[in-house]
């Protein structure tokens, strides 16, 4: 039977994905395993019954073409595996660590820290180079974009590397990583502003839209009272003199996100019935439980080893996530970013001393 052993090492990270098609009463199934290179490895299935073996081969050679377009390349056991639509660029964005809430005044009152609002949308970053227009994910690889985009962008004289939210046919423009060949990334913030919104205006168009960014205090403090009534994602605070660093953090850094309401991306344990998955997390290299998620009759069921974004109200030590709702299913979140980390926990009622 076909088997392959894939691997990927990027910075921190290194990681196999498995895959084999195996005989099984009569027919075939296709399983997977995957996780940190010498770790134990998390398995699954993408047959929940055995198949025959030219549908088997399909959902294999689908899946390899999937992982390879991610970047993973064959290693030991494996054998060289092409057509790849995706390729990565080398050009990945800057990530945000988040804060609490008791972080914001502080931030609301000090001009050399500036706000923007933090879109419900998809990290893109958008290439224009000699008239190509290319779609960058968080991951660094190629991604298609809308035709109405890709034709906005190319109504710009000059080439270009913005990085933003992309929400529906409209992409929400907020930092700037090169300008006509030249490399911003190392300038300050405020001057990267400046750059994209001197971009901006030379072209008109109406797909591609800047994001409004404040400093001033009290102009905050409104931007701040006005996004949490309207129920929007949240905020993103950047340092004026704050360059475009690439990747996160280990901690603190001189951008930083708020959500006004709590997501996370989780890994699909299985399907249950009336259409509804149980959601795992990494604690560790355990992979653990933390509650179920009902699809909208409107979304395609994720199958088990998938990765989703849940929305949700808190979670619970050691237990579930409370009150989850499903938002989609992500292709550009690595596993090992689905972990117990991630979750903001219900605050635990203090007790007075006797």
């Amino acid at each position: 039977m076909e088997k392959i052993t894939l691997y990927f090492k990027s910075g921190s990270s290194d990681k196999v994905y498995q895959a084999s098609i195996e005989a099984q009463d009569g027919r075939f199934v296709v399983n997977f395993a995957y996780g940190r290179r010498g770790a134990t490895l998390q398995t699954g299935t993408k047959t929940s019954t055995p198949v025959d073996y030219e549908a088997a081969k399909a959902i294999y050679d689908k899946l390899v073409k999937e992982k390879t377009g991610k970047g993973y390349i064959p290693g030991e056991g494996g054998t060289p595996y092409q057509n790849t639509e995706k390729r990565h660029t080398g050009i990945l964005p800057q990530l945000l660590n988040p804060i609490e809430e008791a972080d914001l005044s502080r931030l609301i009152r000090d001009p050399a820290w500036w706000m923007q609002e933090k879109l419900d949308g998809r990290r893109l970053l958008i290439q224009k180079h000699d008239g190509i227009v290319t779609g960058i994910n968080k991951l660094g690889f190629t991604v298609g974009i809308p035709s109405t985009i890709e034709e906005a962008a190319k109504i710009f004289r000059q080439d270009f590397i913005i990085d933003g939210e992309i929400v529906g046919e409209v992409f929400h423009a907020f930092d700037l990583l090169s300008v006509d060949g030249m490399l911003v990334t190392a300038s300050a913030y405020t001057d990267r502003y400046l750059h994209l919104i001197k971009l901006l205006f030379t072209g008109q168009q109406n797909q591609i839209k800047l994001v409004e960014s404040t400093y001033m205090p009290k102009q905050k403090q409104e931007m701040l009272d006005r996004l949490k009534q309207e129920g929007t994602e949240g905020v993103v605070f950047k340092n004026l003199l704050a360059p475009y660093t690439p990747g996160r953090p280990a901690s603190g850094g001189t951008q930083f996100k708020f959500k006004f309401c709590e997501s996370a991306s989780f890994i699909v344990g299985k399907v249950n019935g009336k259409r509804s998955v149980s959601l795992k997390l990494f604690d560790g290299t355990e992979l653990v439980s933390v509650g179920n998620v009902t699809i909208p009759p409107n979304k395609q069921i994720p199958k088990p080893g998938d990765i989703v974004e849940v929305k949700y109200l808190y979670a619970f030590k050691g237990g579930s996530v409370f009150q989850p709702v499903y938002q989609s299913s992500r292709d550009d979140i690595d596993p090992e970013e689905c972990s117990v980390d991630q979750l903001k926990y219900k605050a635990e009622p203090q007790t007075q001393a006797a």
